[in-house]
C-alpha cells in the first residue's frame, strides 16, 4: 500500500508487470472506491454518490483483503465493545491529517464521556450508558451494530454511508457525514479562516456534521480492512450490475494497450517551444500587491506548478503586459515554484510587496488543455472520475493520463460538444460510450469559477 500524495492511494495488483506502473488510482469521491491508508490506519473516503469512470479493476480473487469475497456478499461477524458516538464539525473534504485528528478528537470525546460515566455511577441515584458488547456485522451492503447478548439492532449503517474509518490500536472509528450545518455562527467562523484561500470554492467551506462511532476490539485492524474489502467488492459487484464484468479485460491486455500508446500532453509541445518558455520583469510600487490568482495546474500535468487564473484590473501584473491568463509561473526572483503547495506559492507572491521589481520565468501556456484520449474499446475503462463536469481522480499510468487528463480541471468540450451546461449524468453517458480518439478541452475549475464570475477573485 503506496500512499502518493495528499488526496490519492494506490492498490498495487498482486502480480504486478514489472514494465509498467500497475498501480490503481482510487479517487475520494466515489461510492464503491476506497482508499487503505498506511501505518495501522485505514480511511475510506467518498462524499457524493457518482457513476464512477474508474480505471480497470481486479477479479475477485485479487482484491486485497483479509477476507473471502463471497464472504463478505453474505457478510461476516466480528466481536466489538461499543464505547459511544459524539458529532463532529467539518469540511467537506477535510485533508488527510485534519481527518486522523478527527477521529483522535472522537475517542478522546467518547473516553471522556465514560469516565464521566463512571463518576456518576458512584453517587446514588447515578445512571450512565456504558460499554455495550456488540456483533459487529458487515457485507458489501451494510454495517451492523448488534447487541452481543439479545442481538437486537443498535444500529444499521448503509456501507455506503460511512466516509472514513481509522484504526487506532485496537480502536476502531466509523465516521458517516451527516447534514449541512445551518448555524451562521459556525458557517461564519469557518469562512473567516478560509477567505484568503481563492481557490476554495463556498461549498467547499460549508460545514458538515459528521457522525463518529467508537469501538473496542482486539481485530481493530482486521476489521477496518475488512471493511476497505466489502468497498473493493462492492464496486466489483456494481460493475457486474451494470453489465461490465472484470475479467472480460485482464491486467495484460491493458498493459499491452499502454504500450502501444504514445504519450499525448499539450504541455509537451508548449515545454519543448523555446519561444513559449522566458522571463519577464514586472515593475511596482513598494507596499503594491502584484495583483494576480492563481491555481494549481493540476494532478498529472508535466510541471505541477501555479497557473495565473486572474489579473487585477490597473495592477502591475495587469499593466505590465507581459503575462496572461494561463501562463505557468515556474520561478520567482530564482526561486522555484514547481512542485510547491498551492499556499506556499501565494506566500512567496504575498512577500513580493516589499519589492519594486520582479524577475519572473513562465511558460506561456493557453488556459485551455487540449486532451487526446485513444480508447480502441469499451472494455478499457477510461481511468479517471468526473462529478458535475470536475475531473476528481486519475489512474496513474492509465489512458486518461496520457492523454493529457488532470484532476482538479473542468470538462469544457467532449469531441467539439460544449458540456458546460450539460448535467453529471450525460456527460458520464457521452464519456461511458466514447470510442476512439476522445478530445476534450479541460481548464482548472478554479479558474472556470472566476472566469464565469462563479467566485470573485482575491488578489495577491
Amino acid at each position: 500500500l503506496n500512499p502518493n500524495n495528499e488526496s490519492e492511494f494506490f492498490f498495487q495488483s498482486p502480480n504486478p508487470n514489472p514494465n509498467t506502473n500497475s498501480a490503481m488510482a482510487v479517487h475520494p469521491s466515489c461510492i464503491m472506491c476506497t482508499l487503505v491508508g498506511f501505518s495501522g490506519v485505514v480511511i475510506l473516503r467518498h462524499h457524493f454518490c457518482i457513476i464512477c469512470i474508474c480505471a480497470f479493476v481486479y477479479s475477485f480473487s485479487a482484491v486485497p483483503g483479509p477476507c473471502d469475497p463471497e464472504d463478505l456478499i453474505d457478510g461476516i461477524i466480528f466481536a466489538a465493545s461499543y464505547l459511544g458516538s459524539t458529532h463532529l464539525l467539518s469540511e467537506r473534504t477535510p485533508t488527510k491529517s485534519a481527518r486522523m485528528q478527527q477521529a483522535q478528537e472522537a475517542m478522546s470525546r467518547v473516553r471522556a464521556a465514560q469516565k464521566q460515566a463512571k463518576n456518576r455511577k458512584k453517587s446514588p441515584d447515578g445512571e450512565a450508558p456504558s460499554t455495550v458488547e456488540v456483533d459487529l456485522f458487515m457485507s458489501t451492503q451494510r454495517i451492523k451494530v448488534l447487541n452481543a447478548d439479545t442481538q437486537e439492532s443498535i444500529m444499521d449503517l448503509p456501507l455506503r454511508t460511512i466516509s472514513y474509518i481509522a484504526d487506532i490500536g485496537n480502536m476502531v472509528v466509523l465516521m458517516a457525514r451527516g447534514k449541512m450545518v445551518r448555524s451562521r455562527s459556525a458557517q461564519d467562523q469557518l469562512d473567516r479562516t478560509a477567505e484568503h484561500h481563492t481557490t476554495m470554492s463556498h461549498d467547499d467551506r460549508r460545514l458538515y456534521r459528521m457522525i463518529c462511532h467508537v469501538f473496542e476490539s482486539e481485530d481493530a485492524q482486521l476489521i477496518a480492512q475488512s471493511i476497505g474489502q466489502s468497498f473493493s467488492v462492492a464496486y466489483q459487484e456494481f460493475l457486474r450490475a451494470n453489465g461490465i464484468d472484470p475479467d472480460d479485460l485482464s491486467q495484460r491486455e491493458y498493459s499491452d494497450l499502454l504500450n502501444t500508446q504514445d504519450m499525448y500532453n499539450d504541455d509537451l509541445i508548449h515545454f519543448s517551444k523555446s519561444e513559449n518558455c522566458r522571463d519577464v520583469y514586472i515593475e511596482k510600487q513598494k507596499g503594491e500587491i502584484l495583483g494576480v490568482v492563481i491555481v494549481e495546474s493540476g494532478w498529472g500535468s508535466i510541471l505541477p506548478t501555479v497557473i495565473i487564473a486572474s489579473m487585477m484590473h490597473a495592477g502591475p501584473a495587469e499593466k505590465s503586459g507581459r503575462l496572461n491568463i494561463g501562463d505557468q509561473i515556474m520561478t520567482i526572483n530564482g526561486t522555484s515554484l514547481v512542485g510547491l503547495p498551492l499556499n506556499t506559492c501565494q506566500s512567496i507572491i504575498k512577500g513580493l510587496k516589499s519589492q519594486s521589481r520582479i524577475k519572473m520565468n513562465i511558460v506561456r501556456c493557453p488556459p485551455v488543455t487540449m486532451v487526446l484520449i485513444r480508447r480502441p474499446d469499451l472494455r478499457y475503462q477510461l481511468g479517471f472520475s468526473v462529478q458535475n463536469g470536475i475531473i476528481c481522480s486519475l489512474m496513474r499510468g492509465g489512458i486518461a493520463e496520457r492523454g493529457g487528463v488532470r484532476v482538479g480541471h473542468r470538462i469544457i468540450e467532449i469531441n467539439s460538444q460544449s458540456v458546460v451546461a450539460t448535467p453529471h449524468e450525460k456527460i458520464v453517458q457521452i464519456l461511458s460510450n466514447a470510442m476512439g480518439e476522445i478530445h476534450m478541452k479541460t481548464m482548472p475549475a478554479a479558474m472556470y469559477r472566476l472566469l464565469t464570475a462563479q467566485e470573485q477573485p482575491v488578489y495577491i
